[in-house]
């Protein structure tokens, strides 16, 4: 069982070292002060995710307050593919990822860069 913030509105969680990690790369930024996260029609599966460091939103963003000051923005017209996604920062060995842990899912590309759903 994981530690998390789930934001229901939203429809997205972050675990605690997805927060932690999220927050410890803004602080390395002058320059940024939260993280915007989107899906993007890309790769061969159909989907990638997209996040960016930023310094504001975008007009139709969503704007979660994930605690531990970590803002983090959701692009609106994604809502519907990240529904009841968790955001995980695991370690593997001696890497470290954030990993979607997308339900929408249906298959993802061999490399891993997308992903396809069924609407």
């Amino acid at each position: 069982m994981t530690v998390q913030t789930f934001v229901p509105d939203q429809a997205i969680s972050l675990t605690a070292s997805a927060i932690k990690h999220m927050a410890s790369e803004i602080a390395k930024r002058e320059d940024a002060t939260a993280v915007r996260i989107a899906v993007k029609p890309s790769g061969c599966s159909g989907y990638m995710y997209e996040m960016e460091l930023v310094s504001a939103p975008e007009a139709d963003d969503i704007e979660l307050n994930a605690g531990q000051n970590l803002t983090v923005y959701l692009a609106k017209d994604s809502l519907e593919v990240l529904q009841g996604t968790e955001l995980d920062y695991v370690t593997q060995g001696l890497n470290s990822v954030l990993q979607f842990r997308n339900p929408n899912a249906t298959s993802e590309c061999g490399c891993g860069e997308s992903f396809s759903v069924t609407k």
